[in-house]
C-alpha cells in the first residue's frame, strides 16, 4: 500500500513538473513572439519614416522640457536617425530581449513600464535641448536589469544571465558618459538607472535555486 502510494505520487509530481514546464516553454514562446513582432515594429516604422524624409522624428521625438516632446517619452524607442542607427541597435536587443524572454516572468510589462516611463521621463526632465530618438535608452535600460537583478535575485540563471550580458556588451557602459557628437548619452545613462530600479523594485521569479552563500560585496 505504501509503495503503491509513493509510486502514485511521484507519477503526480512528474506530471505537475511536465506540466509547468509545458506552460514555461509557452510563455518563453510567446515572450519571443512579442520581441520578433517590437522589433519588426520598429524595421516598419523606420522605413516609413525614411519615405517621408524622417519627418516622425520632430513630430514624436522627445523634447526634453517641451510640453510637445512629451509624448516622446513613448514614442522615442521606436524613432532612429537612419537604417544604420537601427541595424547597430538591432542585435542587442534580440539579445538582452531573448535572455528577458528566457529568464522573466510576467513582471516583464512592468519592467518595461519603469524602464521607459522612469528612463524617459529623467531624460525629458534633465537632457539636452535636442531631439531624443533610438531604442538605445531602452537596450540600456535591459541592460541595467540583467546586470541588477542578477545581484538581488542571486539565482544561477539571472547570475548566468548577468555574466553573458556583462561578456557581451559590458563595453557599451562608455556610453552614458557625454563626449561624442550626435549620441543621446543621457537616454544611455538614465535608462541604465531605471533598469537598475526596476530589478530592485520588482521581483521576477525565476523558478531555479537561489545561491544564498554568496557572497557580492
Amino acid at each position: 500500500m505504501q509503495r503503491t502510494k509513493a509510486v502514485e505520487g511521484a507519477v503526480e509530481t512528474a506530471i505537475v513538473a511536465n506540466m509547468r514546464k509545458r506552460d514555461h516553454m509557452r510563455a518563453f514562446f510567446r515572450r519571443t513572439t512579442a520581441l520578433a513582432a517590437f522589433v519588426s515594429l520598429l524595421w516598419a516604422v523606420q522605413v516609413v519614416n525614411w519615405i517621408i524624409g524622417y519627418g516622425f522624428n520632430p513630430a514624436f521625438g522627445l523634447i526634453p522640457r517641451h510640453v510637445s516632446g512629451l509624448d516622446g517619452v513613448i514614442a522615442m524607442p521606436l524613432l532612429h536617425a537612419s537604417f544604420a542607427h537601427l541595424m547597430a541597435n538591432t542585435p542587442p536587443l534580440l539579445v538582452m530581449g531573448g535572455l528577458l524572454a528566457a529568464t522573466a516572468t510576467r513582471a516583464l510589462p512592468a519592467v518595461n513600464a519603469v524602464v521607459i516611463g522612469l528612463g524617459g521621463g529623467l531624460v525629458w526632465l534633465f537632457g539636452s535641448s535636442a531631439i531624443h530618438i533610438g531604442a538605445s535608452g531602452l537596450i540600456f535600460g535591459w541592460f541595467g536589469f540583467l546586470v541588477a537583478r542578477g545581484l538581488v535575485d542571486r539565482s544561477l540563471i539571472t547570475l548566468g544571465a548577468t555574466l553573458l550580458v556583462g561578456f557581451l556588451y559590458g563595453s557599451i557602459l562608455w556610453g552614458v558618459l557625454p563626449g561624442q557628437p550626435g549620441v543621446s548619452w543621457e537616454a544611455h545613462l538614465f535608462g541604465a538607472i531605471a533598469g537598475a530600479a526596476a530589478a530592485f523594485l520588482i521581483r521576477t521569479h525565476v523558478h531555479t535555486p537561489r545561491l544564498r552563500d554568496v557572497n557580492l560585496e
